[in-house]
Formats: structure tokens, C-alpha cells, sequence
């Protein structure tokens, strides 16, 4: 079985390149099936949120796959909502997950007029050693540069939308120059994009399909990558990326397909 390759968050706490999106996978049989699959496949890194009402059937698939729980990456995230009760919020995702902890907690979304306290919430967390990191998430660089003004703990992580037909290139370089990890959701721009024949040309390329690129060029910006999929054979294929490399010509052709293209509204 492949191994997935770990980055370093700024706290020395490992974080599996690639993982599985949950977005929209239905709690009950859909999701629980979708991470049973994940876990088989390989993949080590889960991310869950409590928006995304699936919470409990995601605990459920990891608690019975019979992988130790401490070689599963779980991420969960706190609601706009919830921000102004954190730990409440925290503390029902545990439950829910059916978890003793969180390896990465982020908040999902920034919004001025209450992130900063749950910011110094999720510190008070953190330090008690509940979850093992903690981050936000949609944030642009001005959010960043606000949360960064006022926090302890400077984010591990920024989880953002990334593909090559949305190259945040300037977001990506602010994160790394500030030691926060970019973490790239809707990779494969929920297949909105995913026939372009300019990827399909690089896909024959290396025998492999076009999603395997998209993947593979985000992991290869450095960033860690979570492919959303509640189909076996398509969370199979996301995962088998590993065994090939884009040329540093093609990296360059795929970002200069950035055309600012978001399946989510700018935060």
C-alpha cells in the first residue's frame, strides 16, 4: 500500500499530503462508505466539518475501519455560527466524532465581528491539548494579516479553494512565508473544469487522468490536498498519484490556466 507522504506543520505535528473531503457526503451510509473506502485505499487524512452534518457517521467509518486511531489525520471545523461559543461548538464535534481529540481544528470560515475571540478560544484549546493543532479557513491574505496582529498561536493551517484555474499564487507564498501550511479543497473544481483539454493533453502525457493532474500539480505547489469523492473507484484513482511527476513545463502550462474561477464566493 502506498504511504502518504507527511508534511511538517509549524508546530512539528505531521500532516498526511493528502487526504478525503467530505462536503456534501450525506451522514448515514454515503459517508460512512466514502471513509471506510478512503481508509482502505490508503489514504490517513480525513476532513470533516461541522457544517457539513456528517460528523457522526465519519467517527463511526474510523472507529470500525480497525486503523489505529493515531495514524488517522481527522479535521473538523467550527461554523460562523458557533463562533461566538467555541468550545461548545468543540466539544460537540468531539462527541459527534466519537473522538477523544482533534488533530486539526480550523475556523471554516473568517468573519471580523467574532473570529478573533474564537481565535483566542480554539489557544485556550490548543494548549489544553484537545486538538493537535489548530487553523482557519477561507481566510484571505488581509483576514490573515488581522488574525496574525492579535493571536499566540499563529495558524498552522489556511484551508482554501486551489486549482489551477484559481492559482493563488500570492496567497500561497504569503502562507509559507508566514509558516502556515495552504491546504487545497475543491482540487478538481467539483469537475467544472475537469474536461479542459489542455489538462487532458498532459494527462496522456503520463497515462493518468485528468483529476490525477489536477491533484498532483496542487501537491507539487507544496500543498496539502483534499479530492472530495463518494464513489470507490474515484477515491481509489485520487489517491494513486504518487507514482508520476509533472515537468517543470508542464507546472508552468497548468498555472497559466488561473482564469480566477470559484465554485465558493470570495470570503
Amino acid at each position: 500500500m502506498t504511504k502518504v507522504p507527511s508534511l511538517k506543520l509549524n508546530n512539528g505535528v505531521s500532516i498526511p499530503a493528502l487526504g478525503l473531503g467530505t462536503w456534501k457526503l450525506a451522514d448515514g451510509p454515503e459517508a460512512a462508505s466514502a471513509v471506510k473506502w478512503a481508509l482502505e485505499a490508503g489514504y490517513r487524512h480525513i476532513d470533516t466539518a461541522a457544517i457539513y452534518g456528517n460528523e457522526e457517521s465519519v467517527g463511526k467509518a474510523i472507529a470500525a475501519s480497525g486503523v489505529p486511531r493515531e495514524e488517522i489525520f481527522v479535521t473538523t471545523k467550527l461554523w460562523n455560527s458557533d463562533q461566538p461559543r467555541p468550545r461548545e461548538a468543540f466539544n460537540a464535534s468531539l462527541k459527534r466524532l466519537g473522538l477523544d481529540y482533534i488533530d486539526l481544528y480550523l475556523i471554516h470560515w473568517p468573519s471580523p465581528e467574532s473570529h478573533f475571540g474564537a481565535w483566542k478560544e480554539l489557544e485556550k484549546i490548543y494548549g489544553e491539548g484537545k486538538c493537535r493543532a489548530i487553523g482557519v479557513s477561507n481566510f484571505s491574505i488581509g483576514h490573515l494579516d488581522g488574525l496574525l496582529a492579535q493571536c499566540k498561536v499563529v495558524p498552522a493551517v489556511n484551508q482554501v479553494e486551489f486549482s489551477p484555474f484559481l492559482y493563488q499564487k500570492e496567497l500561497l507564498e504569503f502562507c509559507r512565508g508566514k509558516g502556515m501550511q495552504l491546504e487545497a479543497y475543491s482540487p478538481l473544481t467539483r469537475g467544472k473544469r475537469l474536461g479542459d483539454n489542455r489538462v487532458e493533453a498532459i494527462a496522456k502525457k503520463h497515462g493518468k487522468s485528468n483529476a490525477q493532474v489536477l491533484i498532483r500539480w496542487s501537491l507539487q505547489h507544496g500543498n496539502v490536498v483534499i479530492p472530495k469523492s463518494a464513489n470507490k473507484e474515484r477515491i481509489a484513482e485520487n489517491f494513486a498519484v504518487f507514482d508520476f511527476e509533472l515537468l517543470p513545463s508542464e507546472m508552468a502550462a497548468l498555472d497559466a490556466l488561473d482564469e480566477g474561477y470559484r465554485i465558493v464566493p470570495v470570503p
